[in-house]
């Protein structure tokens, strides 16, 4: 285990964003879930993207946007997942490895085009996902670098990646290989609609694969079936080493073992769009936490980060992050 090339390596979706404003009455006209990630297929993500109004369009992906953070801070990152060889390809590709993650997962040259998602964001900072998942489904155990996940201090995994049945496997070689090499497994839930799918899976994998547990208030509660944030606090406190539980506004609590730490919500100016808030602090608590920092800070560091990803369009940072860090934190 003297092999620590990266601090984080994330495995998900490889998607490009495409990001637009809506009213609340355009998701009703088309029966869109406000505030989830919906899977489409290509029809429709072709009707649905043809409605839209202006939209702009960046890399995205739960995973590779928390690792986008990662690198963003300082931190040495790797990202594992599928796109096809074409245009939006090209784009994701070009776009994580400009921020100096290893990004070496071969294209796929035949099949589902590269994923999109479209995200439209209400006045109220909202923000509802029609997800095409594309090349993603043929992410596969092949496409796992044993000798990656083995040389990063944690690897972390997207809930999304438990929807195709080929990243599925590739998800739990990735679990299985790092837990051989000695290493952290973090998990985000991702969505409660996403738990709702997979709840007896997610379960199984947090009370014995999972290290490190992220999640917000309404995916924990979603997992243990309760209606009350306390009830869930005390459900998943047993369950990992690791929880960070993230409460919008109300801030977040970080439970280990006896050790609990209940952080206030970073101030922002204005809320403009919550796209890849949960991903953005996952990176700044993984950071901290591979850095050695106590997990009060980690926490802190995680509302930080959020707190900058809110307060602008788009889920990936607008400024260098360890200077916004160095700025707010000493």
């Amino acid at each position: 285990m003297t092999d620590t090339r990266f601090d984080v390596v994330g495995i998900g979706n490889a998607i490009v964003d495409v990001l637009g404003h809506a009213s609340d009455s355009f998701l009703d006209v088309n029966d869109l879930t406000k505030g989830a990630m919906t899977l489409i297929d290509a029809d429709a993500a072709e009707r649905i993207y043809s409605r839209m109004g202006p939209a702009v369009e960046c890399s995205g992906g739960s995973a590779a946007n928390t690792i986008a953070g990662l690198a963003s801070l300082g931190g040495r990152g790797a990202f594992v997942g599928k796109v096809r060889d074409d245009q939006l390809g090209a784009v994701f590709g070009h776009d994580i490895r400009a921020l100096g993650v290893h990004f070496e997962t071969p294209a796929a040259t035949d099949g589902p085009a590269t994923a999109r998602c479209l995200v439209f964001v209400t006045p109220d900072a909202q923000r509802t996902l029609q997800t095409y998942l594309g090349a993603c489904v043929n992410l596969g155990p092949d496409d796992i670098d044993e000798d990656l996940v083995a040389a990063a201090k944690v690897t972390y995994l997207e809930g999304y990646l438990w929807d195709p049945p080929q990243a599925k496997e590739a998800f739990r070689k990735a679990a299985r290989v790092a837990e051989q090499a000695g290493r952290q497994v973090a998990l985000s839930l991702s969505d409660p609609f996403c738990v709702d799918r997979h709840r007896g899976d997610f379960l199984e994998l947090v009370e014995n694969h999972v290290d490190i547990l992220f999640a917000n208030e309404d995916e924990v509660m979603s997992l243990y079936q309760v209606a009350d944030f306390d009830a869930a606090l005390q459900r998943v406190r047993g369950h990992c080493q690791i929880a960070a539980l993230t409460r919008s506004e109300k801030g977040a609590v970080i439970v280990a073992g006896d050790e609990v730490h209940v952080l206030d919500a970073e101030p922002v100016e204005k809320v403009v769009d919550t796209t890849g808030a949960g991903d953005s602090y996952a990176a700044g608590f993984l950071w901290g936490l591979t850095q050695g920092m106590d997990l009060a800070t980690c926490g802190r560091l995680g509302g930080v980060v959020a707190a900058e990803i809110i307060g602008h369009m788009g889920a990936r940072p607008d400024i260098p992050l360890r200077q916004l860090v160095a700025e707010r934190m000493g």
